[in-house]
């Protein structure tokens, strides 16, 4: 009988302990999954891709049908047969990147569409600029349709004239990864033309956006209605958060002093003392071998 109730004991202990366990295992996916979907940046291309389609929608709500017109800023990513050695991955510029840009494109402007009536349709506005128009009209109305810009330069501004007058105030308009930045990229003559036109009117609906500040790797997110900032660090997955989600984009002279306060060490002086803790690179595989040859 003692024997008995021993073993049941046992088992009862083992299992509680496999329900333990369990129940951790749980709650650390449910940890690393909230880590996955709280990331600052996009983790995948389609990731990307799900976070604008989502940011541009609550733009377009935001907008209310009335005279919506969003920048986007995708970030491309490399082609395929990119390697290391590569000093310029796209060696073809804009016309390289313009069957990649198309193809997220459409499938942009597809998602965005409720209800899309067909097939995106596509114009090369400009080819020796690589300017391309998309429309994706919708099967319920109209005033659903969302159309694109893709690549416009400054040279194209009586071509973005001329679509925006098409697309109308009721349709949504975007500019993909404009090849502009201020008013002053249109020349003298055609400033004020252009701030009227583009810069008093189009506000941001998605933005992924990399730079270089204090030798650090900086990734800057729009997602309506704001804007996150994070310095990659030197692992390549850690993402060491700025500023808090805010409505305006930070500017660089925000950024440099914001890391200075984040990071008093800049990169070169944390690899420094990586080098010194575990010695460099290039010697560390020959150390390892060399121990694993002497054992």
């Amino acid at each position: 009988m003692r024997i008995k109730k021993t073993i049941l004991h046992q088992n009862i202990q083992g299992e509680l302990s496999m329900c333990l366990i369990c129940w951790l295992f749980f709650l650390g996916s449910l940890i690393c999954l909230n880590l996955k979907v709280n990331a600052l940046i996009p983790s995948s291309p389609q990731d990307q891709t799900r976070r604008a389609v989502r940011s541009i929608n609550d733009a377009i709500r935001k907008a209310d049908g009335s005279n919506c017109r969003l920048y986007v800023d995708y970030l491309i990513p490399l082609p395929p047969e990119t390697s290391e050695a590569d000093i310029d991955p796209w060696p073809g510029g804009l016309a390289q990147q313009y069957t990649y840009a198309s193809d997220i494109l459409k499938e942009i402007l597809q998602s965005v569409v409720d209800d899309p009536a067909g097939p995106c349709q596509t114009q090369v506005l400009s080819e020796p600029d690589c300017c391309g128009f998309f429309l994706q009209e919708s099967k319920t109305a109209a005033s659903q349709d969302v159309a694109a810009l893709l690549f416009p330069g400054a040279d194209q501004l009586k071509q973005i004239a001329d679509v925006d007058k098409m697309v109308g105030s009721k349709r949504t308009l975007l500019i993909f990864n404009r090849q502009f930045k201020r008013p002053a990229d249109f020349g003298f003559g055609k400033r004020k033309e252009s701030e009227k036109l583009i810069f008093d009117r189009f506000s941001w609906g998605f933005a992924f956006q990399e730079l270089a500040c204090r030798g650090e790797d900086v990734k800057l997110t729009f997602e309506h209605p704001n804007w996150n900032s994070c310095v990659m660090m030197e692992d390549g997955e850690t993402e060491l958060p700025l500023f808090d989600p805010q409505p305006t984009r930070p500017i660089y002279d925000e950024l440099g002093t914001k890391i200075n306060e984040v990071l008093p060490e800049p990169l070169w002086m944390r690899m420094l003392g990586e080098a010194e803790e575990k010695g460099l690179k290039f010697q560390r595989g020959s150390d390892d071998q060399s121990k694993s040859d002497e054992e």
